[in-house]
């Protein structure tokens, strides 16, 4: 066996099968495994996916949300054990790969339209 087939299927074990299909301009919620003393609790993250990079096992989405008037960003790796579920709330409804202008923007000028073609 060569080197790449044993990489391959170290990956294939840890990809989650039940995640949902995500776009680019999706509000979504995150559910993040936090370790506080010896407890595990899960804890939404909720916002707006402007990036999503790479594929297979590397795959990551970046999330913002504005917390107390500042803008947040966190970049989730999908496959990872640390993200125990994803939902989406909304679909938006976007014509290009990277929102970063969203970065520059305040209040209502961060809305995106809902998009209704595709379900939940």
């Amino acid at each position: 066996m060569n080197a790449q087939a044993i990489i391959r299927s170290i990956e294939e074990e840890q990809y989650k099968s039940d995640l949902p299909t995500i776009y680019v301009g999706d509000t979504v919620r995150v559910g993040v495994v936090i370790q506080e003393g010896g407890k595990e609790r899960v804890q939404p993250y909720e916002g707006t996916v402007i990036a999503m990079r790479n594929g297979g096992i590397n795959e990551t989405i970046t999330v913002r949300r504005i917390f107390q008037g500042v803008g947040v960003e966190r970049v989730f790796l999908i496959h990872s054990p640390r993200v125990a579920n994803i939902k989406i709330m909304r679909r938006g409804k976007v014509r290009r790969a990277k929102l970063y202008y969203l970065r520059d923007r305040v209040g209502k000028a961060t809305r995106i339209k809902e998009r209704f073609d595709r379900s939940k």
